[in-house]
């Protein structure tokens, strides 16, 4: 039997850090073979996902594969990301964390990508109570004077304080 790979228990040791600290931990995720995100968030073949237990439901960091729940658009999605593909996990306050390799799906042979299969029960669920994920608010808005916007900027709330 071959070694285990350390990856799945840095990854986990990292998300146990940011959650330690107070910080947001992030994914970034390759996306190919048997990886399950919405496509429509993909940036040049990759996503960053917020990993937050606010931002998610039922996550599981298992040796094989990164699960849970989570809103997009306010859209309850199922995601699944095999271990092999996750490139980064970091802070999103600070950007401490770790890069890995990850193999480019490109160049795996067929047969790798067809023997990684989402499991069945990866399926969309129906969300009850839900709050937003800390993605899907607006980003806060810059501090000082507010002045005129310019046009097509999205109108943003300000804190008064």
């Amino acid at each position: 039997m071959g070694a285990q790979s350390t990856k799945p228990y840095l990854v986990r040791a990292i998300y146990e850090w940011c959650n330690d600290c107070g910080y947001t931990p992030h994914l970034a995720v390759q996306v190919g073979g048997a990886v399950k995100v919405p496509s429509q968030f993909v940036q040049d073949g990759q996503i960053v996902l917020n990993i937050s237990p606010m931002a998610t439901n039922r996550l599981q960091i298992g040796n094989d594969a990164v699960t849970f729940q989570a809103r997009f658009g306010g859209k309850a999605q199922e995601i699944y990301v095999p271990i092999e593909f996750i490139l980064a996990i970091f802070a999103r306050e600070n950007g401490e964390g770790m890069a890995f390799e990850v193999p480019d799906p490109s160049g795996m042979p067929e047969a790798a990508l067809e023997g990684a299969q989402v499991p069945a029960n990866v399926q969309p669920f129906p969300v009850r109570n839900a709050t937003p994920a800390p993605d899907d608010l607006p980003p806060e808005p810059p501090s000082g004077p507010a002045g005129p916007s310019a046009p097509g900027d999205r109108p943003r709330l300000t804190r008064v304080k």
